[in-house]
């Protein structure tokens, strides 16, 4: 039996996907060989050796230290696409919130609330809650990816001509978008065009306050700002300076901070993206199934540190290397498996940066010290057999 702990309550329509045959799941367990997680803070805690695998039921991974997860032979999932559509609809409101002021119109209409008169009284104070409609808006979308794709092909619906920039955009995702949809070299290019300009880029050193004073002061006066990736995203201190002179008319963001509550011109919404029931639902089924797929049969889907890689099984027994991206590195794998007269029936190998990935399919007896002169390569890391 294999332990596998919750760190967060975990939808029950995916933890039902676990057989309780080969696994125990529950958040109490001791030394679990996996963790499912969704929001629970994971940089300071330790991971035993048997510790194989973390699922994130999520896109983002920033609340696990997943460079020591790498060290450690720990593959990291997450879950990108589970949870677009819910995230997609709330950028969708998240546009009609910065077009117009429907926060304050009506938190000032339930001021009304015991006087005379309400229905005149609202006629004759509406006018400062105004705004702009979205139809032929530009929409600059930065992050084209599950999430991006789906609010700029929506955007074109509401009327709104969309630009977009990604520049890891795959084809898989090129494919999904409207012909419609205009492609921007540089996110300078989103900053210049854009009235209205929305992140779904994950936080990153490299996109970490993107948003601040220099990229603002290229935007067109009056833009308008959507965040529903990271608060890290953004400068706050640089968006509440550029709001108080006019330079942004509004900004939208599902990440409150101190910085940013109940300041004119930010509407804080509390983290809601992904916190429809399908969205948790899809989510949790998702990083079920690709942690069952890894802990019987080894194969990876959707890991941030690991590159994908998947083969059936067939009869006999699965060994699945975890080694550095240096070269000769396969020859000497199977190498070793020559020197122990052991049958290779299927080989596959792929790599992620410097993290790569061999599954091998054997048949026959496996020697006791078959993994013990696999380890002997240099660039050799962990290393399971699953019979």
């Amino acid at each position: 039996m294999m332990n596998i702990q919750l760190l967060n309550k975990i939808a029950a329509v995916g933890t039902d996907k676990l057989d309780r045959a080969v696994y125990n799941v529950g958040a109490d367990l001791e030394a679990p060989d996996a963790i499912m997680v969704r929001s629970a803070a994971m940089h300071d805690m330790t991971f035993g050796e048997n510790m194989l695998a973390i699922a994130r039921c999520g896109a983002g991974v920033n609340n696990i230290p997943v460079d020591r997860c790498s060290e450690e032979g720990i593959v990291v999932f997450n879950t990108p696409g589970a949870n677009a559509n819910g995230v997609k609809e709330l950028a969708i409101a998240a546009l009609l919130l910065a077009s117009r002021d429907i926060v304050g119109g009506i938190a000032w209409a339930n001021t009304l609330a015991g006087t005379e008169g309400v229905a005149k009284a609202v006629e004759a104070g509406k006018s400062k809650f105004g705004g702009c409609e979205l139809a032929g808006k530009t929409l600059g979308v930065i992050g084209l990816g599950a999430i991006g794709g789906m609010v700029a092909n929506t955007a074109t619906h509401l009327g709104m001509s969309v630009v977009g920039c990604d520049p890891y955009l795959t084809v898989e995702a090129a494919w999904s978008l409207r012909n419609s949809i205009k492609h921007a070299n540089t996110y300078e290019d989103i900053y210049r065009e854009s009235d209205y300009i929305t992140l779904h880029v994950p936080a990153t050193p490299q996109t970490k306050k993107m948003i601040n004073a220099e990229t603002i002061a290229m935007m067109k006066d009056g833009a308008r700002l959507i965040n529903l990736s990271r608060a890290d995203l953004v400068d706050a201190d640089a968006v509440k300076a550029a709001l108080a002179s006019g330079k942004l008319a509004a900004y939208v963001t599902d990440f409150p901070t101190e910085e940013t509550v109940n300041v004119p011109g930010i509407v804080t919404i509390p983290h809601l993206g992904a916190s429809t029931a399908e969205s948790e639902d899809n989510c949790a089924v998702m990083a079920a199934v690709q942690l069952d797929d890894y802990l019987r049969n080894g194969n990876i889907k959707n890991s941030v540190n690991f590159p994908n890689v998947s083969m059936p099984r067939t009869p006999g027994t699965r060994i699945c290397v975890m080694h550095e991206n240096i070269p000769a590195i396969l020859s000497k794998i199977s190498g070793v498996m020559g020197d122990l007269h052991i049958n290779i029936d299927n080989m596959i190998n792929k790599s992620k940066g410097n993290n790569a990935y061999t599954m091998l399919d054997v048949n026959g007896e496996i020697p006791a010290d078959a993994v013990a002169k696999l380890h002997t390569i240099e660039g050799v890391g962990r290393i399971r057999v699953i019979a």
